[in-house]
C-alpha cells in the first residue's frame, strides 16, 4: 500500500525556494517527508559552452526526433521517477511529483518532451523563473534523446535571453555537455544577477522592461518559428559555432 497522501507543496513556496537557491528532495518514492538541498559545489551549464558533438549535430539536423515543450509535462515527470539500474531508488517522492505538476499548472515548471514518432522517448523539466531555469531531472529511452533535450532547451534559452542554466549536481553527462562547477556562494550571486536583470515569472509571455528575458516557452517558440523549415538544423548550426 501507498503511504497517506500528503499535502502538495505550495507553488508560492517551492519558487521562493528555487530563488534562494535551494531545492526539495525525498528519501524514496513512498517518502511523505521533504528536505530541502543547498549543495556546496552546484553544477551549471554555461550557455555559451555547451559541447555539441559531431555526432549530435548530425542528429539535430537531420531532425531524427521530434521535440515540444509542455506538451506533457505529467508524462516526463513520471518517467523521470522511474528506477533505473544504476539507481533503483529516486529522490522523485509521489508527494515531489504532485507538487511539480501542480507548479507546472500555475506556469513555472516546464517540461521539454523528445518523440519518436508518437512515442516519448526522452525529455527533461524544471523550473523557469526571471532569466533561470533550474534543471530538475531527464531521461532517455533511445540514443542521444536526453542530448537532444538538452541542446533544445539551451537553444530556447538563448532565444529567450535567458543567463543561467542550472544543473545542481555534476554528472558525467551533464559534464560531457560543457557543464562546469562551481561554489554554492558564487552559484547565489549569479542567481541574484539574473532575478535583478528583470524577466517573467510564470510563463505569461510578458516582459518586465528592456532587455529582459522571456519564459522559456517563449523562448521555444521563437526557436520553432525563427523561419527554418528544420528547427534542428538552426539548432545544430547555432550551437557549434559558439561551443
Amino acid at each position: 500500500m501507498h503511504a497517506p497522501a500528503q499535502p502538495t507543496i505550495p507553488p508560492e513556496m517551492l519558487l521562493l525556494a528555487y530563488r534562494s537557491g535551494i531545492f526539495p528532495m525525498a528519501d524514496g518514492r513512498e517518502d511523505p517527508e521533504i528536505f530541502y538541498v543547498e549543495p556546496r559545489r552546484r553544477a551549471i551549464l554555461p550557455l555559451d559552452r555547451f559541447r555539441c558533438s559531431r555526432s549530435l549535430a548530425k542528429l539535430l539536423r537531420r531532425d531524427r526526433y521530434r521535440v515540444t515543450c509542455n506538451q506533457d509535462f505529467a508524462a516526463v515527470i513520471a518517467a523521470c521517477a522511474e528506477p533505473r539500474p544504476d539507481h533503483p531508488e529516486t529522490w522523485i517522492s509521489r508527494r515531489i511529483e504532485a507538487s511539480y505538476r501542480a507548479m507546472h499548472m500555475a506556469g513555472y515548471a516546464h517540461s521539454i518532451e523528445v518523440w519518436d514518432g508518437e512515442t516519448l522517448v526522452g525529455g527533461l523539466y524544471g523550473v523557469g523563473f526571471d532569466g533561470v531555469f533550474c534543471g530538475e531531472s531527464m531521461f532517455s529511452r533511445a540514443d542521444n534523446a536526453s542530448k537532444v533535450a538538452v541542446a533544445w532547451l539551451v537553444a530556447a534559452m538563448r532565444r529567450a535571453r535567458m543567463t543561467l542554466l542550472d544543473c545542481q549536481f555534476m554528472t558525467e553527462h551533464l559534464a560531457s555537455l560543457g557543464a562546469i562547477e562551481i561554489d554554492q556562494e558564487e552559484y547565489c550571486e549569479r542567481l541574484a544577477r539574473a532575478q535583478a536583470a528583470g524577466g517573467v515569472g510564470a510563463s505569461d509571455g510578458a516582459a518586465l522592461g528592456d532587455g529582459a528575458a522571456l519564459g522559456l516557452p517563449e523562448g521555444f517558440a521563437l526557436l520553432v518559428g525563427a523561419g527554418d523549415s528544420s528547427p534542428g538544423k538552426l539548432i545544430a548550426q547555432d550551437l557549434t559555432h559558439t561551443s
